[in-house]
């Protein structure tokens, strides 16, 4: 009676290229924290004003008193829940990145043989690229609140043109 064949391990050689990848993966995912930091720091320094127009109010009550009016306006907006923070969107899209990343690469990854790795790499860029897109935008305040502050300052007369 023929002996079966013994079944075929993977050399040493086919290890190298995984190992190499799994290193470069590591490599790749110690930059998230200082894309986070990155973000973060981004954002807490964003302290968007409305701009104003220099209409007739403006001239004739002076800069001063139109920054007192305008934080004033800030303030009421805050109070009465026109939220200026937007800092859910960040996990929001950072989540979304992920998961479209993971999704992208994993397929790919499916037809390439390495699924995993490839998922894995996918969802840290797409986090990545989440966390940023997402820092952008909540770097600016909610529509809400603008049009809070936008109105108040109208209502004391002044004339909002936009936002920096």
């Amino acid at each position: 009676m023929p002996r079966p064949a013994l079944a075929q391990f993977p050399t040493a050689n086919a290890f190298s290229t995984n190992t190499s990848r799994s290193r470069a993966l590591i490599q790749a995912a110690n930059w998230l924290p200082w894309l986070l930091l990155l973000a973060l720091l981004g954002c807490a320094g964003a302290d968007t004003r409305p701009v104003l127009y220099p209409n007739n109010h403006l001239q004739t009550v002076g800069r001063a008193q139109a920054e007192r009016d305008t934080d004033a306006c800030l303030r009421m907006a805050r109070q009465y829940g026109a939220e200026a923070d937007k800092s859910s969107q960040i996990a929001n899209k950072t989540a979304t990145g992920a998961a479209v990343g993971g999704a992208s690469a994993g397929a790919w990854g499916l037809v390439r043989g390495d699924a995993g790795e490839r998922a894995l790499a996918g969802a840290a860029a797409g986090a990545a690229g989440g966390l940023v897109s997402g820092s952008i935008q909540a770097s600016q305040p909610s529509s809400v609140f603008k049009r809070f502050v936008e109105r108040c300052m109208a209502d004391r007369g002044y004339d909002v043109i936009g936002w920096n």
